[in-house]
């Protein structure tokens, strides 16, 4: 019966939703693994290495615009200066697509460029500065821009003091109007210095939103004891125990899927030395992979983490020698002009990172949760930014201490 044949199809629709699952919790698709990424390679060890020193706390730095501003570099350079920044940049293992440090970090500089303003709010700049020195050339100009977004700019005639000023001052412009923490060490730049500078301000925005409770004051148990707001959600999370190591692992989506943050806690109240001593590319590559969807409450405090680093000490000691040298150092390819006078001065970086309980913008149905596993962020842990389009590490940080009204010391 023709006339049947409408109703019937109606009839299957019906049923066919019926079946189907109101929120389906299948799993987005996973990134690109960290091992192939030169980010996360030259992060983790740079972690480690600002780490060693025993006086860092809440340590945050940009894997991502630290790789990209040294791939720009060493595309202007020649010999050993180039074979250093090179090896600086080598992914654990080769990318699937088989493609060059510099092409993926200039994917994911755009990546996360366009994510701007639906999965966060990110205030980023990276230059290089020269001292009293030829002009660069116009091709490096070209490519460090197009490629790696790298501003150039000249340091004045002044002593020491005058060039902390132009480039604190340049960071506060780069954070937009955030006072960052003075830089520790001196910068002595002499003629033909080049100076890299990075500044990053990161706001991310939850896919769904945290409550907080600013009337409930829980206690931080961090480098000193102090008294914090926390935010509180429960929902389907990626999760993984490793009960061996005594370390947990939670990734929450922010607004759109676009990036994510992945946190790491040791189950236990401890300061993080002995997971920063524990931490390798090929274990967290390991956690990350193994964790599953399931349901999570997760408690994270209110924060900001902020962080003020000269970095040539780390970087000497990952090998990267040759370009401090003025003797030594190849940047022939930098300025028409150099004659062997340029030379690294210093890498400076200036970040700030942002835990707030918002979300993005548009409702999303809850999740079903039953039974959630604890995520219970009251102790120190460790924080990454990571795009999930192309997979790179944006930003890697430390909360050793949560601002608040301190109780007494303790870690």
């Amino acid at each position: 019966n023709k006339h049947a044949f409408p109703f019937l199809l109606l009839f299957l629709g019906y049923l066919v939703k019926k079946m189907s699952p109101a929120a389906p919790t299948i799993a987005p698709p996973r990134p690109p693994p960290p091992l192939g990424d030169p980010s996360w390679a030259l992060g983790l060890r740079l972690y480690q290495a600002l780490r060693s020193d025993s006086g860092s706390v809440n340590t945050l730095f940009s894997p991502l615009l630290v790789a990209a501003s040294l791939g720009a570099l060493g595309e202007g350079s020649a010999g050993n200066t180039a074979s250093q920044v090179q090896d600086l940049l080598k992914p654990a293992a080769p990318s699937k697509a088989g493609a060059q440090a510099g092409e993926l970090l200039s994917e994911a500089l755009k990546s996360f460029t366009d994510t701007n303003g639906t999965s966060f709010h990110l205030h980023v700049s990276s230059a290089v500065f020269l001292k009293q020195a030829p002009a660069f050339s116009k091709e490096f100009v070209k490519k460090s821009q197009s490629r790696f977004r790298l501003q150039h700019q000249t340091l004045g005639k002044g002593d020491s003091k005058a060039d902390l000023k132009q480039l604190h001052d340049w960071a506060k412009a780069g954070l937009s109007g955030l006072e960052g923490a003075p830089l520790e060490a001196e910068i002595k730049a002499k003629a033909g210095a080049l100076i890299l500078a990075n500044a990053l301000r990161f706001k991310g925005l939850w896919e769904r939103e945290f409550s907080e409770g600013s009337a409930d004051l829980r206690t931080f148990l961090g480098k000193k004891y102090t008294k914090v707001v926390m935010m509180h959600r429960a929902g389907l999370y990626r999760h993984h125990e490793d009960v061996g190591h005594m370390v947990q692992l939670v990734e929450a989506p922010l607004w759109g899927g676009k990036a994510s943050l992945v946190l790491l806690m040791p189950f236990h109240v401890e300061n993080l030395a002995r997971l920063d001593k524990l931490l390798t590319l090929e274990l967290l590559s390991k956690w990350l992979e193994k964790a599953s969807v399931t349901s999570v409450a997760i408690s994270l405090p209110k924060a900001n983490i902020t962080s003020t680093l000269s970095l040539q000490k780390q970087l000497s000691a990952l090998g990267l020698t040759d370009a401090w040298d003025q003797k030594m150092a190849d940047f022939s390819g930098v300025s028409d002009k150099s004659k062997g006078k340029l030379h690294l001065g210093g890498i400076v970086h200036w970040a700030s990172l942002e835990l707030a309980a918002q979300a993005g913008k548009g409702d999303l149905e809850d999740e079903k949760v039953e039974k959630p596993k604890l995520f219970y962020g009251d102790h120190p842990f460790i924080v990454f930014v990571r795009d999930n389009t192309t997979g790179a590490l944006l930003l890697m940080g430390a909360l050793d201490h949560a601002e608040g009204e301190a109780l007494h010391d303790e870690l």
